[in-house]
């Protein structure tokens, strides 16, 4: 879409908008499209309208039945002014902090953007509280895969899509053809549902189990049932049973692995102590339900771990890790780093510009005077982007041209003032995007001791079902995590210290170090990555701000001491389980298509796009023993370019865990 086109298009909708009873397609190709021949014409303007109910305006056609048989019937078109507006939403201080917490629940690209849109919409549509979020707690979101966003759009165009499957129940890679219904997480996965077309039925796909992209089918679309609620199909499904398997370690190693393991002396009865072999090992008995998540995490541990039974767990770690050495043994892809973007962004589209526009018109209605700049941040553009806006829009109007039937905007001094607003002074009601992902992360709030207790939580989604209408019941196709950590009473006293300003003391496993260790902590916030929860503190052993897992602490308690640090050492951005520093080295990584979101997860400092949709990524790490780790449990995903002698570190890692199965 060209920036002609664009302003074609505004001039079509401001024209449909301000008629009461229709124009005909002599009037608008007179005043629209005055050049084209009846060909183009007729083209240009069914493609504009479908164009214009995608962006959420419904294109009324009114038939005039004429007065008799000389007087024949004549079509018109116009667009109802309140048919696709977005309520009124009033929303009190309580109800604006809990719905800014439910939108930054997101860190993928395509529903963190939607809910922002979602939220500058509701703030032209009542008016916004000048209140923050609680610093205190901080639950994100993250769906794991590059699928998602793929299958989220596919669902909401209702298109099909293709995908190659490891079935968990007969281990068998297959081509699936599914109709996406629903995408949701259920034990800590995110699973797509839908009809699958080779055998003609509902069937559940777990994304992590994706072996390919996604790719959708141009074939039509699909209609799902109309009372698929993807929440209730995924509480349908069982939990896996729970099984064991047989696992040799080093004596006294790995303490992480032993902190939910049994240890099995030599004879094979059940115990609690002693090496059972010659050569110092011991032989774990470790519970498990789903065995593709266990070898992820054997995997990582490389020749420290043998799996003994049952073999389906073995051939798993295996396939993980000659995975790993087929991609250290490929060729070195060219790149070049992009020396003015140091991260990859989806590029920007027309479509985009053109919501945008439909956006800032409202937003700055009741908005007026802000500085340029600070329009700019808030749509995510930077200022050049935002006055090409602003150009396109005081150029296009009603057709007649007469004075006011422009938009007048202004920006002297870089404040910005829009004089005439032609009626568009409320924002498009939601599309599905926007309502998923603020309703989604409403109900992902709903077990959290804080907003749990809250009233405005249900309040404010009860306003945003009414307001949301038709495009609030689609919501239902997407569900997000339970945010509730196990550790909730461990949870609870980090809380507690955080609102009086107490010190705690730690005792808490180190899975690289392999140790446990004693700290005293002052806390300064909580936050998760989908069910994982971290808490961010000022550990006084390491004179500096680290965070530690929740479900890593042997045990937490106060230690009589008031905390020396507080919130307002926080950095302004979301908080990360991994925070880069000066002093870390930088390693140069390629990732795969399926493996590229780690660049993201590691706050990779420059990227180089990759012909096959892979990058390369340069992260800074604090320890070294960590690369290894992470290129064996990402078998196949992840490899190191350089130093040399990380990536020389990595190879060995995986080739020794490799000859302790045999090759």
């Amino acid at each position: 879409m060209s920036a002609t086109r664009t302003e074609r298009l505004l001039n079509l909708l401001m024209a449909l908008l301000n008629t009461r009873y229709g124009l005909r397609r002599s009037e608008l190709r007179e005043k629209i499209y005055p050049s084209s021949s009846d060909t183009a014409f007729g083209r240009m303007f069914e493609r504009d309208k479908n164009d214009l109910r995608d962006f959420g305006f419904d294109v009324e056609t009114v038939m005039d039945t004429g007065w008799g048989s000389d007087d024949p019937a004549t079509t018109r078109y116009r667009i109802g002014k309140e048919s696709n507006r977005l309520p009124d939403v009033q929303l009190s201080r309580g109800e604006w902090a809990v719905l800014l917490l439910a939108a930054q629940l997101w860190e993928q690209e395509a529903m963190g953007t939607a809910a922002a849109n979602a939220l500058r919409k509701l703030q032209a549509a009542g008016g916004a509280a000048e209140v923050d979020v609680p610093p205190a707690i901080q639950p994100r979101i993250k769906p794991a895969g590059q699928a998602f966003d793929v299958l989220v759009a596919a669902m909401h165009a209702r298109n099909a899509v293709t995908f190659r499957y490891l079935a968990g129940s007969t281990g068998v890679e297959e081509l699936r053809t599914v109709e996406p219904w629903g995408l949701g997480s259920r034990f800590g996965h995110w699973y797509l549902a839908g009809r699958d077309r080779q055998r003609d039925a509902l069937r559940y796909f777990r994304l992590s189990r994706f072996t390919s992209d996604v790719s959708v089918l141009a074939d039509g679309t699909f209609v799902p049932p109309s009372d698929f609620d993807i929440r209730a199909e995924l509480a349908k499904l069982p939990e896996l049973p729970l099984s064991h398997a047989l696992v040799e370690v080093p004596a006294g190693r790995l303490l992480q692995l032993r902190r939910r393991a049994e240890t099995v002396p030599q004879g094979g009865a059940e115990g609690t102590s002693g090496p059972t072999n010659d050569d110092g090992t011991d032989v774990l008995r470790l519970p498990f339900r789903d065995a593709e998540v266990l070898a992820e995490e054997l995997a990582s541990y490389g020749p420290q771990v043998r799996v003994l039974e049952p073999e389906d767990l073995a051939s798993s770690v295996r396939r993980r890790l000659h995975a790993a050495t087929r991609l250290a043994e490929s060729p070195v892809p060219a790149y070049s780093f992009d020396t003015k973007q140091s991260r990859p962004a989806r590029p920007r589209t027309s479509e985009d510009q053109l919501r945008r526009m439909l956006e800032l018109v409202p937003f700055l209605v009741h908005n007026q005077g802000l500085h340029i700049q600070e329009v700019a941040d808030k749509f995510g553009v930077t200022r050049n982007q935002l006055e090409e806006d602003l150009r396109i829009l005081i150029c296009t109007g009603l057709p007649e041209g007469y004075p006011g039937d422009l938009f007048d905007i202004q920006w002297e001094d870089d404040h910005v003032f829009i004089i005439e607003d032609l009626e568009l002074t409320r924002p498009v009601r939601f599309t599905v995007e926007e309502a998923c992902a603020l309703l989604t992360g409403l109900s992902a709030l709903n077990g959290l001791p804080e907003p749990a207790d809250d009233p405005a939580l249900e309040s404010v989604t009860l306003k945003l079902l009414a307001a949301a209408g038709e495009e609030g019941l689609r919501a239902a196709s997407l569900s997000g995590p339970d945010v509730v950590p196990a550790e909730r009473a461990t949870m609870e006293t980090i809380s507690s210290a955080i609102a009086s300003g107490s010190q705690l003391h730690l005792r808490y496993v180190s899975p690289l170090r392999d140790e446990v260790s004693e700290r005293n902590i002052d806390p300064l916030r909580l936050f998760s990555r989908d069910n994982v929860w971290y808490v961010e503190a000022w550990c006084h052993g390491a004179g500096g701000i680290r965070n530690f897992r929740l479900d890593r602490m042997e045990s937490l308690e106060p230690n009589g001491l008031v905390a020396e640090h507080g919130s307002s050492e926080l950095g302004t951005g979301p908080a990360r389980p991994f925070t880069p520093r000066d002093e870390d080295t930088v390693v140069t990584l390629q990732l795969t298509r399926q493996g590229s979101g780690l660049a993201d997860d590691y706050f990779a400092e420059r990227t180089a796009n990759l012909p096959d949709g892979g990058l390369v990524a340069d992260i800074r790490i604090g320890n070294a023993d960590w690369i290894p780790m992470l290129v064996a449990q990402h078998g196949g995903q992840v490899r190191v370019l350089a130093p040399e002698e990380h990536a020389k570190a990595a190879r060995n890692w995986v080739e020794s865990a490799l000859h302790r199965y045999g090759g």
